[in-house]
C-alpha cells in the first residue's frame, strides 16, 4: 500500500517545449490569440442562435452544443498552458491533471458523437426534406444531444480510471503540453499493453464508427443533391454540407492520427502538434467555417445590432453592408 501511495506524485511537470526554450514565445502568442478568438467566436454563435428565432432549428441547436463544447474544451487546457509557458516551473497539481484529463477526454468523445449526429441532421434535411420537421422534432434533438454528452462523459470516466490506476513509481515528467492519456501511459513503470489495447478499441468506437456513418450519410447526400434541378439549390446544399465536412476532416483526421496510428520514433513531437491542432486550432476555426460566412447567420447579425460592429472586425467584413 505504501508503494502505491509513493507512486502517485503530488504534481506533474509538463515538459512541452522545455527542451527547446527558443520555441516557447511563438506558441504563447499563437495559443493566446487562438484562445481569444475561440471564446469570442463560439460565444457569438451561442448567443445569436438563441436570440434569433429563425435560427431555432435542429442544425443550430447542435451547432450551439458544438460551440459550448469547444469553449469548455479549450478552457480545460489553454489557460494552464499559457501559465506554464510564462513560468520556469512548468507544473500542474495531481488534482489539476486528473481534472484536465477527465474533461479533455469527455469533451473530445462527445464531439466525436456530436459531429456524427450533425451529419445525420443534414442527411434528413436533404434526403427527406418533407419529413424533416417530423423526424427531427425537438424531443429527438434533445435526446441525441444528451446521449452524446452522457456517452462522452461515461467514456471519460472509464478511460481516466484505467489510466490513473497505472503505477507511476515516482515518474512525474509528462512530455506534453497537458495531461492526455497517451502521454500519461508513457510514465507508467509496468506493462501498458492492455491499456493501449483498451484505448485502441475505444478509439475505434468513438472515431472510426462515427466517421464511417458520416461517410455513408454523405454518400446519400451527394446522390440527393445531384438530383436537385435548381443550381441555387445544389449550391446551398453543398455549401451547408461542405462546412460540416471541413470540420469533420479537421477533427477526425487529427484525432485518428493521434490515437489509431502505431507509435514511431518521430511520433513524440508529432503527437504534441496533432493534439494542439485538434485541441486549440480546430475549436478556433469551427465558428469561421460553420457560420460566420453563412447567409442565415449574417441575417441574424443584422437583426441583432449589438453583434454587428464586433463581428465585422472579427470577419473583416465591410463596415456598412453585408454582402
Amino acid at each position: 500500500m505504501n508503494w502505491v501511495n509513493k507512486s502517485v506524485p503530488q504534481e506533474f511537470i509538463l515538459l512541452g517545449f522545455s527542451d527547446q526554450p527558443w520555441l516557447e514565445i511563438p506558441p504563447f502568442v499563437v495559443f493566446l490569440f487562438s484562445y481569444i478568438l475561440t471564446i469570442f467566436g463560439n460565444l457569438t454563435i451561442i448567443l445569436v442562435s438563441h436570440l434569433d428565432f429563425k435560427l431555432h432549428t435542429p442544425m443550430y441547436f447542435f451547432l450551439s452544443n458544438l460551440s459550448l463544447l469547444d469553449l469548455c474544451y479549450t478552457t480545460s487546457t489553454v489557460p494552464q498552458m499559457l501559465v506554464n509557458i510564462c513560468n520556469t516551473r512548468k507544473v500542474i497539481s495531481y488534482g489539476g491533471c486528473v481534472g484536465q484529463l477527465f474533461i479533455f477526454l469527455a469533451l473530445g468523445s462527445t464531439e466525436c458523437l456530436l459531429l456524427a449526429i450533425m451529419s445525420f441532421d443534414r442527411f434528413v434535411a436533404i434526403c427527406w426534406p418533407l419529413h424533416y420537421s417530423i423526424i427531427m422534432h425537438q424531443r429527438l434533438c434533445f435526446q441525441l444531444a444528451a446521449a452524446s454528452w452522457i456517452s462522452g462523459f461515461s467514456n471519460s470516466v472509464l478511460q481516466s480510471t484505467w489510466t490513473l490506476k497505472m503505477p507511476l513509481c515516482g515518474h512525474k515528467e509528462v512530455d506534453h503540453f497537458f495531461c492526455e492519456v497517451p502521454a500519461l501511459l508513457k510514465l507508467s513503470c509496468v506493462d501498458t499493453t492492455a491499456n493501449e489495447a483498451e484505448l485502441f478499441f475505444i478509439s475505434v468506437l468513438f472515431l472510426l464508427i462515427p466517421v464511417t456513418l458520416i461517410l455513408i450519410s454523405y454518400a446519400f447526400i451527394v446522390q440527393a443533391v445531384l438530383r436537385i434541378q435548381s443550381a441555387e439549390g445544389r449550391r446551398k446544399a453543398f455549401g451547408t454540407c461542405g462546412s460540416h465536412l471541413i470540420v469533420v476532416s479537421l477533427f477526425y483526421g487529427t484525432a485518428i492520427s493521434m490515437y489509431l496510428q502505431p507509435p514511431s520514433p518521430s511520433s513524440k513531437d508529432r503527437g504534441k502538434m496533432v493534439s494542439l491542432f485538434y485541441g486549440i486550432i480546430a475549436p478556433m476555426l469551427n465558428p469561421l467555417i460553420y457560420t460566420l460566412r453563412n447567409k442565415e447567420v449574417k441575417e441574424a447579425f443584422k437583426s441583432c445590432p449589438i453583434f454587428v460592429i464586433t463581428i465585422e472586425n472579427y470577419c473583416n467584413l465591410p463596415q456598412r453592408k453585408f454582402p
